[in-house]
C-alpha cells in the first residue's frame, strides 16, 4: 500500500522516483523494477521472489553440523577467529569465517561481541623496522598442569612482529639479557628500546615517581654501553600495543601449546621459536609504513660482553676472587706476576659461566659451578691495539709489566758494559828514587 501510494504520486509528478526510493529506502533502479512488476501483475508482483528458495551459494548442513560438534567437543574456549584457522589448519575445514562466525551466533555457542567504545586516536608507528622495540613480560599458567610463569616477548613497534618470546621462572635481568641476545644476535643492533618501569629495568628512588638518570641497572648499563636509548613507560596504556598483544597471547598460547602435547618448559621454549613465532607474525605483523631496516651490525660483537651481569671484585692474597659464595683461582699469566689487590671486571652470562677481565685482557673463564674452563691468558700483544702496528722487540717490551719485562732475555749489540777492569785507565806508578 505504501509503494502503491508513492508511485502514485510519481506519476502525478507530485514526487520525483530518486525522493520516492529514499522514504523506501532502496535504489532508484529497484524502484523501477517494482513499478514495471506492479503494472504487470498488480500486488502478486511485489511479493519477494526469495522466500521458499535455497540460495545455491549456501553452505552445506552437514558441514556446519561437523563444525558445531567439533566446537562443542574440542573448542569450546576458543574465540571464533582462532576457532576458524584450527579447522582450517587441522580439520580440512573450507567454509569462510563470517559463515563460521554467523552459525556459532545462530546455535547460541558463542556471544555478539559488545559494541566498540568511542574511537582513541592511536600513538602512531615508527615508520622502520629496529626503530623502537618492546619487551614487556606477563605471569599467566601457559602450560596446563604447570605453575604460572613469565613469559618475556620483544617485539617491533614499526610492524608489532615478535623477535624473541621466552618462558622463564621469573622475569628480571637473567631473562631480559636472555632475549635481548636473541634479538640483537639475529638482527642487529637497533635505536631504542621501550619498557616498563621494573626494578631490573630503571631505579626508581620513590615507588610511582620518576625513574633515576643518574643510576642505572645493569640492564641500563647494558643499553648504554651499546649505544640504544632505553625509553621507560609511566602507565599500562602507554604500553598499549604490547598490552593487545598479551590479550591475544594470554587466549591462544596455552591452547596451542595443549594442542602441540607440550608438557615442559624446555620443549616449550623450543617449539615457540621453531613453529609458533613464524606463525603469530604471518597472522598478526603488519607492513612497515618504509621499506628498510634500522638494525645495525655489530660486527665486533661486542653485544656478547655488554648483555651480562659486570661486577668489579678486589683480588684476595691467594689470587682468588670471591663470586657467588665460591672463590675463583686465578690461573698465572704472563701479564704479572701476581694479580694480589688488583681489582678486575666479572662477566657473568645468561648460561651461568663467569669471566674475569683485567682491562681488555679475560684472564679465566669459570663454568656456573666454578671450575676454570679456559686456564689460557692471553698471548702478550694479542689486544693491545695500541702498539700493534710497532715492531716486534717492541711489541714484546710494550706488552708485558716491568717486573715480567727482567725475564724476556733482548740481545743489544754494543751496548754492554765492559769490565772495569778494561776501562779504566793504568795510573804510572811514581819514579823510585834510590838514596843510596
Amino acid at each position: 500500500m505504501r509503494f502503491s501510494d508513492l508511485l502514485d504520486r510519481t506519476e502525478a509528478k507530485e514526487l520525483t522516483q530518486e525522493a520516492a526510493s529514499e522514504v523506501l529506502g532502496i535504489s532508484v533502479r529497484t524502484f523501477q523494477r517494482w513499478a514495471e512488476r506492479y503494472e504487470a501483475e498488480g500486488d502478486d508482483g511485489l511479493v519477494d521472489r526469495r522466500l521458499g528458495r535455497r540460495s545455491p551459494r549456501r553452505a552445506p548442513e552437514e558441514e556446519l553440523e561437523r563444525m558445531l560438534a567439533l566446537y562443542r567437543d574440542k573448542y569450546a574456549d576458543f574465540t571464533v577467529k582462532h576457532f576458524h584457522e584450527q579447522m582450517q589448519k587441522r580439520h580440512d575445514y573450507v567454509l569462510g569465517y563470517t559463515v563460521t562466525k554467523l552459525a556459532l551466533h545462530a546455535a547460541g555457542l558463542v556471544r555478539k561481541a559488545p559494541k566498540r567504545s568511542a574511537h582513541r586516536k592511536k600513538r602512531p608507528r615508527r615508520p622502520l623496522r629496529g626503530m623502537l622495540l618492546h619487551q614487556d613480560g606477563s605471569r599467566h599458567v601457559w602450560i596446563e598442569g604447570l605453575p604460572a610463569r613469565d613469559l618475556i616477548v620483544t617485539m617491533d613497534d614499526a610492524t608489532s612482529e615478535i623477535y624473541s618470546m621466552v618462558l622463564v621462572e621469573e622475569e628480571g635481568t637473567a631473562s631480559t639479557f636472555q632475549a635481548l641476545r636473541e634479538v640483537i644476535g639475529e638482527h642487529g643492533l637497533f635505536c631504542a628500546l621501550y619498557t616498563d618501569r621494573g626494578s631490573h629495568y630503571f631505579l626508581t628512588p620513590k615507588a610511582g615517581e620518576k625513574i633515576s638518570k643518574t643510576q642505572q641497572t645493569q640492564v641500563g648499563r647494558a643499553l648504554s654501553h651499546l649505544g640504544i636509548e632505553h625509553i621507560a613507560a609511566y602507565s599500562p596504556q602507554a604500553r598499549g600495543r604490547s598490552e593487545r598483544v598479551f590479550g591475544t597471547l594470554q587466549d591462544r598460547l596455552p591452547k596451542e601449546l595443549r594442542l602441540a602435547g607440550i608438557t615442559t618448559v624446555e620443549a616449550a621454549n623450543a617449539w615457540l621459536k621453531a613453529h609458533y613465532i613464524p606463525g603469530h607474525n604471518a597472522a598478526f605483523a603488519i607492513k612497515p609504513e618504509q621499506e628498510g631496516t634500522a638494525f645495525v651490525a655489530d660486527r665486533h660483537e661486542a653485544w656478547r660482553e655488554a648483555l651480562c651481569v659486570i661486577e668489579e671484585r678486589t683480588v684476595a692474597n691467594d689470587n682468588t676472587v670471591a663470586w657467588n659464595g665460591r672463590r675463583l683461582q686465578l690461573p698465572e699469566s704472563r701479564l704479572r706476576p701476581h694479580f694480589v689487590k688488583a681489582v678486575v671486571r666479572l662477566h657473568e652470562y645468561p648460561d651461568g659461566t663467569v669471566s674475569v677481565f683485567l682491562g681488555p685482557h679475560r684472564l679465566a673463564m669459570f663454568s656456573a659451578n666454578g671450575q676454570q674452563i679456559s686456564p689460557d691468558a692471553p698471548q702478550p700483544g694479542g689486544v693491545l691495539g695500541a702498539v700493534k702496528d710497532k715492531p716486534w722487540r717492541a711489541r714484546k717490551r710494550a706488552s708485558l709489566t716491568a717486573p715480567a719485562r727482567t725475564a724476556v732475555k733482548i740481545v743489544r749489540v754494543g751496548a754492554e758494559k765492559r769490565a772495569s777492569s778494561r776501562t779504566k785507565k793504568l795510573t804510572k806508578s811514581p819514579p823510585t828514587i834510590s838514596l843510596a
